[in-house]
């Protein structure tokens, strides 16, 4: 006869990992509880409902429908989605509007030229990164394919800054972090198949439903997890909970927090890789308008120079969430030196963007929504990013079985398609796989 608390799975986190290895492995037939610090499940997949407005203050996007499982799973719950494929930082395939460096609107020449300056560099920027030394960051890779075409091909000094602006911003708008921090091979997996889409009713409806029928702890913080070959003791307060196999799907940061303790501590190769990541600093802006003052038909809109540093993009959400309303981003050296600022400090200062390119006449916004995810201590940023000198597979050996009774997943962990719900479904269903059978099941 089994004890109150002991079960043949735990689970820590009540995210799309966690609530997905936790499914299958009911389903399976295995007593599982999941123990959750936070009062909802979902962790960083969060859909806010306030006013008549549904906001994903958290993921958003699936990034390429093309043979995704995840894409899979939303259709089959119903969920209505929107086609908005902008979710991944791009110069263009979708209608854009740029103001160049001095305030002006590109013209639709100038703007294709821009362009195709970008598209031109990618061959030569596989290369770099390719040839590219342990440790080498992604503006090394960068700016050793930029000064390759300002040699060969006379790209001017304006020209060349244009693309380097590009790629910074590509590596905020990615990953939260500014280009020197992360690794030459930090944006390899930076590839769309098909369509991305949002969802108008909100992305929770997965979590959500994964959570259904399972035994979920709400507001039960974890704080050590002792394990052996005999199986794991997870202490969560006064509460101990006992079980063959736990599986911890904790992100990046609080695992590097200290505030999980494990007994005995991770070993290696699994240590090594979790140092080699860190949170990102990405925080997202919603303006919420009466009335659109942009061009119409666009999904975003751009802007470049100097005065762009922080705020550059702006993406045109109105369609999908039926109110006019621009999305912007807060990332990496942006959402540092304005961590502290309060939100009205922050819509000040994109508002003051906004109006050099459009005019003193821009309305403030009728409301507005940032998120703080760098502060929440259950997340303590977005997502992961890799550091210069982790390697891509860094991500999988994260995920190396412990002990034959402790695994950790979780979107970091997940080579293929990491950062994203994807990536966060795709290992909490191989760690279900492991559980029950075995350690050799795919380690993608």
């Amino acid at each position: 006869m089994s004890k109150p608390n002991d079960y043949d799975v735990l689970v820590i986190g009540a995210g799309v990992s966690g609530l997905a290895a936790a499914s299958d492995l009911t389903r399976a037939g295995k007593r599982v509880v999941v123990l959750e610090a936070r009062g909802r499940v979902g962790g960083r997949v969060h859909t806010e409902r306030v006013g008549g407005h549904t906001t994903d203050v958290g993921a958003s996007w699936i990034h390429g429908i093309d043979d995704s499982s995840l894409h899979d799973a939303t259709r089959a719950l119903g969920m209505r989605e929107a086609e908005f494929t902008v979710g991944s930082f791009q110069a263009g395939g979708r209608p854009m509007v740029y103001f160049g460096p001095g305030n002006e609107r590109l013209s639709a020449v100038a703007a294709d030229g821009f362009i195709a300056d970008v598209a031109a560099l990618d061959p030569e920027l596989e290369r770099a990164i390719a040839r590219a030394p342990e440790g080498a960051s992604y503006a090394d890779a960068v700016q050793s394919a930029v000064a390759s075409f300002v040699a060969n091909r006379s790209w001017d000094e304006d020209r060349a800054e244009r693309v380097l602006e590009y790629h910074r911003h590509r590596a905020e708008e990615q990953y939260g972090a500014w280009w020197d921090d992360l690794d030459a091979h930090g944006l390899d997996d930076d590839q769309i198949e098909g369509d991305e889409v949002v969802f108008p009713d909100g992305y929770d409806a997965l979590p959500r439903a994964l959570a259904a029928g399972l035994d979920v702890r709400l507001e039960t913080p974890v704080n050590r997890i002792a394990w052996s070959g005999g199986g794991v003791a997870v202490a969560a307060g006064e509460t101990v909970f006992t079980a063959d196999h736990v599986i911890v799907t904790a992100p990046v940061g609080v695992l590097q927090s200290g505030q999980i303790e494990f007994a005995p501590a991770l070993p290696e190769p699994v240590a090594r890789a979790l140092e080699g990541f860190a949170m990102n600093e990405f925080e997202k802006v919603f303006l919420r308008f009466d009335a659109p003052f942009w061009d119409d038909g666009v999904y975003a809109i751009k802007r470049q120079g100097s005065a762009a540093q922080w705020w550059h993009s702006w993406y045109d959400l109105t369609q999908a969430v039926g109110t006019p309303t621009l999305l912007t981003f807060a990332a990496g050296p942006a959402a540092r030196a304005t961590r502290d600022w309060s939100d009205d400090e922050i819509v000040a200062s994109v508002m003051s963007s906004l109006r050099e390119i459009y005019g003193a006449a821009v309305p403030d916004p009728e409301s507005a929504r940032i998120t703080r995810w760098r502060d929440d201590p259950w997340a303590q940023g977005s997502y992961a990013f890799a550091k210069p000198g982790t390697p891509p597979e860094a991500h999988t050996i994260l995920a190396t079985p412990i002990g034959g009774v402790l695994q950790l997943a979780g979107e970091a962990t997940w080579q293929d398609d990491p950062a994203t719900v994807t990536a966060a479904l795709e290992s909490g269903r191989r760690a279900a796989q492991r559980v029950l059978f075995g350690h050799d099941a795919p380690a993608r």
